[in-house]
């Protein structure tokens, strides 16, 4: 995974039979990584490959506990097993609006990631998810680190990662975190 990119592309198909299948590319459209995600799992366990052959892992997200309101997932490097950070799901204030906290690898929160606006996250629930979502990731300062904006398609999934420019966090807890909420809050729509 590329430091250098600062777009990015999500997609997911969503008329897949058991699980769920993500493709990220780059901003100029080559394939960055892979994931299956099975079905019917307890515990979330999203493994992020190289392609299609899965041989190369890049990326674990990994939820801690099996049922979890305010589920945290932690993020691994799997090429050096090192904790790249962990997101956390904002379960109350998620209800009405998705709010979620990107956490450093101590689990100290470095940001949070929020829907664009509550009257939007309103429509979005009463529509049942005609109107596509955009997410804010904003570190503890209040400085913009990236938008994340889903494309309407009725039959895939996409959702556009664009990094700013100066972004300090990470690109693969910015990549983790788009990958959760498509996976995550994706399917609840």
């Amino acid at each position: 995974m590329s430091v250098e990119d600062n777009q990015y592309l999500i997609r997911r198909k969503v008329l897949t039979v058991l699980g769920q299948k993500f493709h990220v590319y780059n901003g100029h459209g080559e394939l960055l990584g892979f994931s299956k995600q099975k079905a019917f799992k307890l515990k979330e366990d999203i493994r992020f490959y190289s392609d299609e052959t899965m041989t190369e892992e890049k990326m674990l997200i990994q939820a801690r506990q099996i049922v979890d309101f305010a589920a945290a997932y932690d993020v691994v490097d799997s090429q050096t097993g090192t904790k790249l950070g962990a997101c956390r799901r904002k379960g109350w204030t998620s209800m009405v609006r998705d709010s979620w906290e990107i956490l450093d690898d101590h689990d100290r929160p470095i940001a949070k990631v929020e829907e664009d606006s509550m009257a939007m996250a309103m429509l979005r629930r009463l529509l049942g998810g005609w109107i596509p979502q955009h997410y804010h990731i904003t570190d503890n300062a209040g400085a913009k680190q990236a938008d994340l904006r889903v494309r309407f398609n009725p039959f895939i999934y996409k959702m556009e990662v664009d990094v700013a420019e100066g972004a300090t966090i990470h690109r693969g807890l910015i990549l983790a975190t788009g990958i959760l909420l498509a996976a995550i809050e994706g399917r609840q729509k």
